[in-house]
């Protein structure tokens, strides 16, 4: 019988798969007992990966001996992560000790020093679910989680990419609406656009749709699941669905820091890409929002006061999302004319973000699109502007073009050991 059940494996911690998403880690309890602060600090810094956005993190001192005797008087979380320096031989008796103070459905990862296959292997067959050997990095950690508890019959969640303005009217709303438009031609998967500024948005108005339902009913729905998403979206054009914005100034619109998180949730299961309109604003769902996304793109005008901002906002979602890709930036209304302005590349160097793309200013033809409730590519296929949509779409769903593939991060490397075939 096995000390711990076992129901997966970390095998090698790969890049995610961006065409299909991440697997997000369940509500689950984790409690880990380190014998130096550096393990300590490595297993914080893993929850600050968007896939653990709703695990629950605990760290004792400690290690194997440290576990034994919390548990002997409190209940067992649903993974214990211990870290241990004993030798080999002691290490089975020491598991059996632990295994008698803890439920049966507990799952075990163990973070040890010693890089032995017999070890390995005699873990394994013991039903440790993970041994992990140090030092490592924290996407290992987080790969070695997430197989355990999100790899078994899962399905690849839709990638999430968030949208917002480094100031108020720079135009995040505008580049994302046809961003959208130029995903689902382009690369004809399903898109879904969740306009989530509810007193002000523009959705509805740029595909010139006014939906009986959207995303308001969504939030107040009293039970949400799969059927009433789908019962509420709105079908703007080929590929591409909605969930608009009430506009209505008869209430505040006033959420909690996880309101829109089941929306999300569900949109992410039907649909390939989620694309979310995030106002100008900084509240906590909105930090929430950004802090467990896919990819977020900052869309500013190349003035000191979107400069300001863009950097403001640069450097706190590095902080939010230390282990994920950086913000990408897009300049918008470049070249108004009599209008000083910095330059593109000067201005994504002091934000110290990608540069995606730039927009040219031409009043016409956007305001043209606006009021017609068109995309720029359905009223003007030659501009200029489309191709600049086309390629940050391509971009942020993770197609290969070539600046892309010439700069693609390498796949992380484990240790010899935990690159074995196992037994």
């Amino acid at each position: 019988m096995s000390l711990f059940s076992r129901d997966g494996s970390a095998g090698e911690a790969q890049a995610a798969d961006v065409l299909t998403g991440a697997r997000l880690v369940p509500r689950i309890t984790i409690q880990a007992f380190c014998e130096h602060s550096q393990t300590a600090q490595l297993v914080e810094s893993a929850m600050h990966d968007r896939r653990m956005s709703k695990a629950a993190l605990t760290t004792h001192n400690g290690g194997l001996e440290g576990a034994i005797e919390t548990f002997k008087s409190n209940p067992t979380p649903n993974l214990i992560l211990v870290e241990t320096s004993l030798p080999p031989a002691e290490i089975p008796g020491a598991l059996e000790r632990l295994a008698e103070v803890c439920d049966a459905t507990t799952r075990l990862i163990l973070l040890g020093h010693v890089n032995d296959v017999v070890l390995y292997r005699e873990l394994i067959r013991s039903g440790v679910s993970e041994y992990v050997v140090l030092p490592t990095s924290a996407p290992v950690i987080v790969q070695a989680i997430t197989e355990l508890f999100a790899a078994e019959g899962a399905e690849p969640i839709g990638r999430t990419i968030g949208f917002i303005s480094a100031k108020g009217g720079a135009g995040a709303s505008t580049v994302a609406h046809n961003v959208a438009w130029a995903i689902s031609q382009h690369v004809r998967q399903d898109v879904l656009i969740l306009d989530m500024d509810l007193p002000f948005g523009t959705a509805g108005l740029n595909y010139n749709q006014d939906p009986p339902h959207g995303i308001a009913d969504a939030l107040n729905a009293a039970q949400m699941d799969q059927v009433m998403l789908d019962r509420l979206m709105s079908k703007a054009a080929s590929h591409v669905n909605m969930l608009t914005a009430p506009v209505v100034l008869d209430r505040a619109f006033d959420f909690e820091e996880r309101d829109f998180e089941t929306i999300i949730e569900l949109a992410q299961r039907s649909t390939p890409l989620v694309v979310l309109d995030i106002p100008h604003a900084w509240t906590g769902w909105i930090r929430h929002t950004l802090a467990t996304v896919d990819e977020i793109v900052i869309v500013a005008e190349p003035d000191l006061a979107n400069l300001r901002n863009a950097k403001n906002l640069s450097d706190t979602l590095k902080s939010l999302r230390p282990t994920e890709a950086e913000p990408l930036l897009v300049m918008n209304r470049v070249g108004v004319p009599k209008r000083p302005e910095i330059s593109p590349n000067e201005f994504a160097a002091s934000v110290e973000c990608k540069l995606l793309g730039q927009i040219g200013f031409d009043a016409a033809t956007f305001g043209t699109a606006a009021n017609n409730g068109q995309m720029i590519a359905e009223m003007a296929a030659s501009h200029r502007s489309n191709e600049i949509y086309h390629l940050i779409g391509m971009h942020v769903t993770g197609r290969n073009t070539p600046e892309r593939a010439a700069t693609r991060a390498p796949a992380l490397r484990l240790p010899p050991f935990l690159t074995r075939k196992r037994a």
